[in-house]
């Protein structure tokens, strides 16, 4: 049986589109069948999932009109150019026919999809070759940059865009860069390119030229590249170097930034460098002269000066009174004070101030300052401002174990040892009786002028208890009071004047043949007095006990005797003394 021949041209005229499409009439698929094969050979005839090469013939706003020799045109929409934005009428692109004739015989066709079918050949052939490719940045994305290269998506991270650190990403979104692909995942079908590795390739032979010819004292310019709290890195074409902050001034700064700022062109000197010239050591203030060659050659010690303060410890004060120049002013020079202070209690960093020049070095370029020297002594004239026996108000200022330290003024301090601070008070330590900052009133015990001391006393200001004590507790003189304190020794009894004794364990025994205990309130007996030592001590026993009654009386008859005694002997040298100046 012989195949009818099928005409193209008799076919399409017949063919009802709308039919077909809706599904509203089959049509034969063998004559479907033929009817293709007829046209193949024909010019323009072009397969469905072909990828050939197409001209760009027009370019409108949104669309490019594309030329594949066919019957009609296709058109594919900017979007898919975007990587490419420099795309103009005669440009060859690559496109896939996605359908030879839509509803309305529109031929379509994608750039976009004949770029992805082929990328991975061309991606991993550029991975191969080394190749150079162009690429379009689409977008930021976390760690670096999102770029189309041949239709796929591929990472640029961002220590890969460019050989200096990057601060601002956005400025490369929506260009056209060139870059190496130096990274393939097949599996994960990953790619990752570099910009950066075509600026190391093209400043390798310029770094080996640079390090070749560097010597130690050459002078280069330079950019400054990155700022840290610790120096600069400079760009020196190629080749980094650091400026330690100590090199960037001859003065104190706190930080480079307040010299420098980045990408500023500058001059620097190279200081050193190891033996394969991979850290470069950087100075700037060596390009000018030292401030100490400078310094006026009049200044001398005695001189007064002015600065502001720039470092501070507590052992003192750095002051610069010229760019460069410093003089230490040392904490026992800001003061005539003698008792231990810290510098940051007389100034503080930022501060104006004044001082007189104390020591002056200039080889070894140190300078020492005093501040106090500006003022008088305030201990020329201590013997009539503070004579021994003067009573004084003065401030707290610090204390120790052993005593207080009080400040009469600015310079004059004087020290209460804790046995001067109370008559009827046993202190265990100042902070229990004073605290600093508190004015106290004071007397002048003792004056020592050579080694700038005062020994103060604070209860010397108020009359001696004890001179009334004296009379009111002598020895068999009998008081009520109540046990406040009690111990293997014996216990400590207050009476109503609160006046304290001590009272011996043996002597707490009661008539019933207890003990007294502590908060137990009784009748004691004086036994022992003592004005010098301060000190009583009683008996609660001795009250009802014959024999230890016997011997208080004793102790009592005895203690009037010597005073009797002591009262006749100051009697009789009168007495004398008057015969001796009646003989004359």
């Amino acid at each position: 049986m012989s195949e009818t021949k099928v005409n193209p041209q008799e076919f399409l005229a017949d063919f009802n589109w709308h039919k077909y499409e809706q599904g509203i009439e089959a049509v034969d698929e063998a004559k479907l069948k033929e009817f293709e094969k007829a046209l193949e050979g024909t010019v323009g005839f072009v397969n469905e999932r072909d990828v050939i090469e197409g001209e760009v013939v027009r370019i409108t706003d949104r669309d490019a009109i594309i030329d594949i020799n066919s019957k009609s045109e296709g058109v594919i929409s900017l979007n898919e150019f975007r990587y490419n934005p420099n795309l103009a009428v005669g440009d060859k692109v690559e496109v896939l026919v996605d359908k030879r004739e839509d509803s309305s015989g529109q031929l379509v066709l994608s750039h976009k999809k004949a770029r992805v079918i082929k990328a991975w050949d061309r991606v991993n052939n550029a991975h191969e070759t080394g190749e150079i490719v162009n690429g379009f940045v689409k977008c930021r994305t976390r760690g670096g940059m999102i770029v189309d290269v041949f239709g796929i998506e591929a990472f640029l991270p961002g220590s890969q865009i460019d050989v200096k650190p990057i601060r601002d990403y956005d400025q490369y979104v929506e260009k056209t860069m060139e870059f190496k692909v130096v990274k393939i995942n097949q599996e994960f079908k990953n790619v990752v390119v570099s910009h950066k590795a075509l600026i190391e390739a093209d400043l390798e032979d310029q770094k080996r030229e640079i390090i070749g010819q560097l010597e130690k004292g050459q002078v280069l310019e330079g950019v400054v590249k990155n700022v840290t709290s610790y120096g600069v890195f400079v760009d020196l074409g190629g080749v980094d170097g650091l400026i330690h902050i100590t090199d960037l001034s001859w003065s104190r700064i706190n930080h480079p930034n307040e010299v420098v700022e980045l990408d500023q062109k500058l001059n620097v000197v190279i200081l050193d460098f190891d033996d394969n010239k991979s850290r470069i050591q950087l100075g700037l203030k060596q390009l000018s002269a030292h401030p100490w060659e400078a310094l006026n050659a009049d200044l001398k010690v005695g001189d007064t000066v002015k600065g502001k303060v720039v470092v501070l410890a507590d052992y003192g004060a750095f002051v610069e009174v010229e760019e460069g120049v410093e003089g230490l002013i040392h904490v026992s020079e800001m003061s005539w004070s003698t008792h231990l202070r810290s510098a940051q209690d007389f100034v503080q960093i930022g501060d104006e101030v004044e001082a007189q020049i104390l020591t002056l070095d200039r080889e070894e370029r140190k300078m020492s300052l005093g501040m106090k020297q500006l003022h008088p002594d305030p201990w020329t004239d201590i013997t009539s401002k503070y004579p021994v026996g003067s009573k004084h108000t003065g401030t707290v200022r610090n204390y120790t174990n052993f005593g207080v330290f009080v400040e009469l003024e600015e310079g004059i301090d004087g020290l209460v040892y804790i046995s001067d601070l109370s008559w009827t008070k046993k202190i265990k330590h100042p902070s229990d009786f004073v605290t600093v900052g508190d004015q106290l009133e004071v007397q002048v015990l003792e004056l020592d002028v050579e080694n700038r001391k005062l020994n103060l006393g604070h209860k010397q200001t108020q009359d001696n208890p004890w001179d009334a004590h004296e009379a009111t507790y002598a020895i068999g003189s009998k008081h009520e009071g109540t046990l406040t304190s009690k111990n293997d020794k014996g216990a400590t009894v207050t009476f109503t004047d609160g006046v304290e004794a001590f009272v011996p364990v043996r002597f707490l025994d009661k008539e019933d043949g207890g003990k007294l205990a502590k908060g137990d309130t009784a009748e004691f007996v004086v036994t022992e007095f003592s004005k010098e030592y301060r000190r009583i001590v009683a008996s609660h026993t001795s009250i009802f006990r014959e024999e230890e009654k016997r011997n208080v009386e004793a102790a009592a008859k005895k203690a009037q005797e010597v005073e009797k005694t002591t009262l006749g002997d100051i009697g009789g040298l009168a007495e004398l003394k008057k015969k001796m100046e009646g003989g004359k």
